[in-house]
């Protein structure tokens, strides 16, 4: 794997770090490393927490905008179907997956972090933001009910209206974020966090979660399908095009 790192420490945590370029930017092969990782992962009866992360100073940027915008619609809507199950992946996901927002967690980074069972955020001048409707695009119905999940329906409304770029104490105001450190402590605090997961009942924990989970994401599979062919309709629409194409993120 290029895109993704793995790295399981004695104990039982392993640890998948994003690993594109300077921004961490998603693309088809990270999501199928992602893939690979997370079954690899959920039948390793040694792994009892995985802290989902990145490298550098992202956490991620986001979809690959440069790449994509010489993708077709039948390519880019492919790809979608798979980014989309990816998520589903990790919601569902067994076991405790912790985000460690070690960077800017921003469009699609946020919707894998939203998809983790907690989410711990470096404070200073790192953002996260599900900011879609800034740039002219949407999102998709599975990141609408994850994100009403985890923060309310009153605060996902407020977070995808606005697509603000929120610092970590923003996030945690609304709910987004669970905890938040500094880069000197977050070492410290990331693993009290894991500890305090790690010490939960493998089979307990999955079960409740399991319960808290599946109903929602039956719901995310109820209109997942429709909202992504709208998002490509949005997406290959004249005026999104035009937005899209001065992104540049490899600078």
């Amino acid at each position: 794997m290029n895109l993704v790192k793995i790295t399981i420490e004695d104990g039982g945590t392993a640890f998948v770090s994003l690993n594109h370029d300077k921004v961490n930017a998603i693309n088809e092969k990270m999501v199928d490393e992602l893939s690979q990782a997370v079954a690899k992962l959920a039948d390793d009866p040694s792994v009892k927490v995985v802290v989902l992360t990145g490298s550098g100073k992202f956490f991620s940027f986001g979809f690959d905008i440069p790449e994509f915008n010489s993708y077709s619609r039948e390519a880019f809507t492919s790809f979608l179907i798979k980014f989309t199950q990816l998520y589903h992946e990790l919601f569902i996901f067994p076991k405790p997956v912790i985000a460690a927002i070690n960077g800017h967690c921003i469009a699609s980074g946020a919707m894998l972090a939203c998809a983790c069972d907690y989410r711990i955020m470096i404070a200073g001048r790192t953002k996260i933001a599900i900011n879609e409707l800034g740039f002219g695009s949407s999102v998709f119905a599975g990141t609408v009910e994850m994100l009403k999940f985890v923060v309310g329906p009153r605060n996902a409304r407020e977070i995808l209206y606005s697509a603000d770029l929120m610092s970590a104490h923003e996030a945690k105001t609304l709910g987004l974020v669970d905890r938040v450190t500094t880069s000197v402590d977050i070492g410290k605090d990331l693993a009290e966090v894991v500890g305090n997961f790690a010490k939960k009942d493998p089979a307990a924990f999955g079960s409740i979660k399991g319960l808290l989970r599946r109903p929602i994401h039956e719901s995310m599979l109820k209109w997942e399908s429709q909202s992504i062919h709208k998002f490509v309709d949005i997406w290959y629409s004249p005026e999104t095009k035009a937005k899209l194409s001065t992104i540049k993120i490899h600078d």
